[in-house]
Formats: C-alpha cells, structure tokens, sequence
C-alpha cells in the first residue's frame, strides 16, 4: 500500500470521528433548546456514532492490514469484506431497529439515501474489488467517502427530526 493512500486513509478516519463528536452533540443540543431527550433522540444518536465508529474502523483496516506484509490484492479484498459485513448489517437493518425503537420507520429520502445509495455503494465496491476489477483503493475509497456522505445527510435529516419535535 502505498504511502499516500495509507495517508488519506488516515485522514479520513480523523475527519469520521471528528463527525462522530458532532453527531453525539444531537442530545446537547436538544437539551440545550430546553427540551428532554425521547427515545428517536437516543436512536438516532447511537445508530449514527455505531455507523462512524464502523466507517472509522474500514478506514484503518488497508493501512492496518498492510503493515503485516499482505498483498496488496488481498489488503483491499480482506479489508472490503470485513467493512461491507458489519456495515451492510446496519444499513439494511435500520428501518426495522428505528420501527422497533421508536414505533415508526425513517423518511422515505432517508430510506433512499441512507440506506439504498449507502448498501448500493457497498456492493458494488465488493463486486468491483472481487471482480478484478483494477483500481481497488480508489473503489474502496468510493465506497467509503459515499457511506461517510450519506451518513451526513442522515445526521441533518436527525437534527431537522429531533428539533421539530415536541418537548
């Protein structure tokens, strides 16, 4: 793995729990406007921080991986698999944990973005990077920055929820 690489993806990985302090501040912020955290606040919270810490985690492995002397191939291969299983478990799980953790699932732009375009990104990196597809840290990547994007657009979706509700 090549310097560069092991470079971004560290960066990226400081800027994934840089986002993850910005989302756990959701609850002080609600509580700040004067209101008490109800259990969508909770959800919310704790379903973005797992994903960042998941994000987090597939940004470390290449680097990780390579300091053991893999192949490259199986760097981006073993990496790719080992993010795409826990995260594509959150993904095409959440709208089942939020009906069942506060009685009603997410919007319909958030069940798009977050959801399909986030686990639409995974398995194509997982099809690509298995495939022999060339290109493999700029797939992995991809489909990491993607994740990490959609996750944003999730976190304003959550504090557009959590501010309109009633205290």
């Amino acid at each position: 793995m090549e310097i560069e690489g092991a470079t971004f993806l560290f960066a990226l990985a400081a800027l994934m729990i840089t986002f993850g302090g910005f989302s756990a501040l959701l609850l002080g912020i609600r509580q700040a406007a004067g209101h008490r955290s109800s259990p969508i606040d909770r959800y919310l919270v704790k379903t973005l921080l797992i994903q960042i810490f998941v994000l987090t985690a597939g940004s470390l492995l290449p680097p990780l991986l390579a300091l053991y002397g893999i192949s490259e191939t199986w760097v981006w291969r073993g990496s790719a698999l080992l993010f795409a299983i826990p995260m594509l478990g959150l993904l095409l799980t959440y709208p089942y944990r939020r009906r069942k953790a506060v009685g009603k699932g997410p919007p319909p732009i958030v069940f798009a973005i977050f959801v399909v375009l986030g686990s639409v990104a995974i398995l194509v990196m997982l099809a690509l990077i298995f495939g022999g597809f060339g290109h493999q840290p700029a797939v992995y990547i991809s489909a990491l920055f993607i994740n990490f994007f959609t996750l944003a657009f999730a976190l304003i979706k959550a504090l557009d929820v959590i501010m309109q509700e009633p205290a």
